[in-house]
């Protein structure tokens, strides 16, 4: 089963609804402070205390309303204005002196959470609109539109149209952040399934190509197709188009297939890293493990010996056939480390480069690609003549570790 990438995305527009939750609340409880301390002001208290009764009461009730964008109705947003305004024109019945004193409307800056809710909701131009109608309201509760007034309506219709356009701006970059980190994991499938395609159907089909050359006759035009099989199907590997079965060419025997009994998702289970490693020792090839299990995650543990496998796949197709490797498996605590090391002839300055525009990407994927996806590294050093050395590290997350020192 393929591996599937878990990408968990965080609305940026989350904290601003938490925000605004807490405003309203804030801003409820300084309204009715304003009343009860201005109570004896009013001409009329009574209409102060039936409003402030009932903003409470929404305001309460409606806290769900505003946890998020789904819950951010529009009928929501009309009734919550709605009473806005309804407490700004109210405001000279309670009180006949607050159009000719600057006194505070028995909503007060209440009113600018139903505005930023607007701002959040639809943007500036929702932002705009709602503030533009407390403006209204404002200069009609007032009378005339005085400094002050004029003062704080331009305040809340500048601070909600701000709000509106950064949450547009952010909606935007969120978008094109999730379309990156969906390009991301496209990417690194395809580079996943070119990996298994270079282990697998690659190695068997030149594998096929050089013993049929070897044999002649029918043989050889069998060799000959699947010669021309490979080059498609590299073609293919570099758009990362199909995934085979692992196959791997083993040393004396042809090719066989070899089933790991690992999962492909990281459940939590740890595998013995050089179980999965024994198999590659043989006549040619010798593995030097710790004694006590080299644990990591199924899935990391099986990159890993892939990645031995691609290293040793080389050896066998670049170094001859009477090529001797020497595998070392060393355990640090914090990482894992696994040296490939060979006796052959080296790799010519250049090579990596020209095989990986030919479309041949052993070491470019199958070895480098999964190490990067494990967040570790894969070092190569060849020297003409002295062989060539592959060093695969592979970091362990503090988790593993606190695992580690418990299996001790």
């Amino acid at each position: 089963m393929a591996r599937r990438e878990r990408v968990v995305r965080m609305s940026v527009e989350q904290p601003l609804w938490r925000a605004l939750t807490a405003y309203r609340v804030l801003t409820m409880i300084y309204a009715v402070m304003l009343g009860f301390f201005g109570r004896q002001g009013y001409e009329r208290p009574w209409i102060a205390v039936a409003f402030l009764a009932v903003l409470c009461v929404w305001t309460l009730a409606t806290l769900p309303k505003v946890a998020n964008a789904a819950s951010c109705t529009k009928r929501f947003l009309v009734a919550d204005l709605t009473l806005a305004l309804t407490g700004i024109l109210l405001t000279p019945l309670a009180d006949h002196q607050a159009q000719s004193v600057d006194h505070p409307t028995l909503p007060s800056i209440w009113t600018a959470g139903a505005v930023l809710a607007y701002a959040i909701k639809g943007g500036w131009r929702w932002a705009g609109l709602a503030s533009s109608l407390v403006a209204v309201a404002n200069i009609i509760e007032r009378g005339h539109p005085s400094r002050d007034t004029l003062h704080n309506v331009l305040l809340v219709w500048v601070a909600s149209i701000a709000i509106g356009y950064v949450v547009e701006v952010a909606r935007a970059s969120e978008r094109t952040l999730a379309r990156a980190l969906e390009i991301e994991a496209a990417t690194r499938e395809r580079e996943r399934l070119a990996r298994d395609i270079h282990d697998s159907v690659l190695q068997v089909l030149a594998m096929v190509q050089r013993r049929g050359t070897a044999l002649g006759g029918e043989a050889a035009e069998l060799g000959r197709m699947a010669g021309e099989q490979e080059v498609a199907l590299r073609t293919l590997v570099a758009g990362g188009l199909t995934r085979p079965s692992h196959v791997s060419e083993d040393e004396s025997e042809g090719a066989v297939v070899r089933v790991v009994d690992v999962p492909d998702e990281d459940d939590g289970t740890d595998v013995d890293l050089r179980t999965l490693l024994a198999p590659r020792a043989g006549s040619r090839v010798t593995l030097s493990d710790p004694g006590t299990p080299v644990l990591l995650p199924a899935p990391a543990a099986r990159e890993l010996a892939a990645a031995v496998g691609a290293a040793l796949d080389n050896v066998r197709v670049h170094a001859g056939e009477g090529a001797r490797a020497w595998i070392l498996v060393e355990d640090w605590g914090d990482e894992v480390i696994v040296t490939v090391r060979d006796d052959g002839p080296g790799i010519p300055e250049g090579r990596l480069a020209q095989a990986e525009g030919e479309g041949r990407m052993g070491v470019a994927l199958s070895i480098r690609g999964r190490l990067r996806d494990l967040g570790g590294s894969a070092e190569l050093v060849s020297v003409p003549g002295q062989g060539t050395e592959v060093e695969l590290k592979v970091p362990r997350t503090p988790r593993e570790r606190r695992g580690k020192a418990g299996a001790k």
